[in-house]
């Protein structure tokens, strides 16, 4: 089975199954010298991990990073990044009525008709479980982009019907990890929290989408047509299980809007710089980075595994089961658990464009491209 490595300098390969031994990732293309440890990258972790709260899945996993090669002294060596997850909680006696039964609007019937053979275990590799590995390699990415001056953030703009106001970049930072719900408008997660307990109380589940937000990409990333940067956006998050649409700038609004209304109109900065006034583009205008915030939504439907009583088959007895019933341990909302997942396929992609153009020294992080100072690293015997 191919489709397991994501980008082309900055290369994350993943491995694991949702109730294997563990979950894990290679890093190529990381360059030497970022400083890089284990708290490093568990931050972003349990942001993602289960049994956060209440609205989150109560599998009790403690997602644990351990880094097994690429990391020497405290820096990155430039060498693949290992790192490793264990599964600690994984209880897959649930999943055995679905052996031979898929569950509704699962991966479980496709993936089977493909392979002739799946790990049923909580989905296997099809599972969201998946996306720890994402995460972990994407905590890498933003120290990168960090050193360049890039940030982004994401936040939970909208559950169900309930739809939160815009917010500013400063409110993305500073309240959008201040609720379970991961919504930087406080009210507005307020309602979201009530109306997926009341759908968690009938048994079901709900869906959402994300906003994201990058600020400091500089001009010229990505390329006309099928390298574009909206393209490679676009194949990083529709990659996030259950995601159902991804935008930016406008998005499907831009179906409203002239083209008067819509376009651009162009000025100069104080040093002289062309600048669009506007950025209803997105931050991207022809598949390139213009200089301005890239911005998008992306959106999630409801969790499909619910313990209300639903309709599959059971294709070896052959029989129409109709109180099929996905017992376990699941998310009734995508959306909160989502956010480090969205940022980190934005930072997996800026990250990439970022070593293509030259923005970041593909070799050493230390000095400027083709630069380099053998004193950087505490290693070296010059410094002991």
């Amino acid at each position: 089975m191919n489709g397991n490595r994501f980008g082309r300098l900055f290369q994350v390969t993943t491995f694991g199954e949702s109730h294997g031994e563990a979950m894990g990732c290679t890093v190529s293309g990381c360059p030497a010298g970022l400083e890089l440890s284990a708290d490093d990258i568990q931050e972003d972790l349990d942001r993602r991990k289960p049994g956060q709260s209440m609205i989150t899945t109560s599998r009790g996993e403690p997602d644990a990073v351990t880094i097994n090669s690429g990391v020497q002294d405290g820096y990155t060596t430039g060498t693949p990044i290992g790192m490793v997850i264990e599964n600690k909680d994984a209880r897959s006696g649930k999943y055995e009525p679905f052996i031979t039964a898929p569950r509704p609007s699962h991966g479980d019937f496709t993936y089977s008709a493909k392979f002739g053979t799946r790990n049923w275990g909580g989905g296997g590799r099809s599972s969201a479980r998946e996306t720890v590995n994402w995460v972990a390699a994407g905590a890498i990415a933003k120290k990168l982009l960090a050193l360049e001056g890039v940030e982004l953030k994401a936040h939970v703009n909208q559950i169900g019907d309930v739809v939160a106001p815009e917010v500013s970049f400063e409110e993305l930072l500073e309240h959008s990890e201040e609720n379970d719900v991961r919504c930087a408008h406080p009210e507005t997660a307020d309602e979201m929290q009530d109306l997926i307990a009341d759908y968690q109380d009938e048994g079901d589940s709900i869906g959402g989408s994300i906003y994201f937000e990058a600020r400091g990409v500089p001009v010229g990333l990505g390329a006309p047509r099928f390298d574009s940067l909206s393209a490679r956006l676009g194949q990083a998050m529709m990659a996030v299980p259950a995601t159902t649409a991804f935008e930016f700038g406008l998005g499907t609004e831009a179906a409203e809007w002239s083209g008067k209304d819509r376009n651009d109109d162009w000025e100069f900065d104080e040093d002289g710089n062309p600048v669009p006034v506007e950025n209803d583009h997105g931050g991207i205008q022809g598949g390139i980075s213009s200089g301005e915030p890239i911005y998008g939504e992306v959106t999630l439907h409801a969790p499909t595994s619910i313990p209300t009583e639903q309709q599959t088959v059971d294709w070896e007895t052959e029989e129409v089961v109709d109180d099929a019933q996905v017992i376990g341990r699941h998310d009734p909302v995508l959306p909160p658990r989502g956010v480090p997942v969205v940022e980190a396929m934005l930072a997996l992609t800026l990250v990439d464009f970022m070593l293509l153009s030259g923005r970041i020294n593909p070799d050493r992080v230390d000095g400027k491209p083709g630069e380099y100072d053998t004193d950087y690293h505490p290693s070296n015997p010059r410094n002991q």
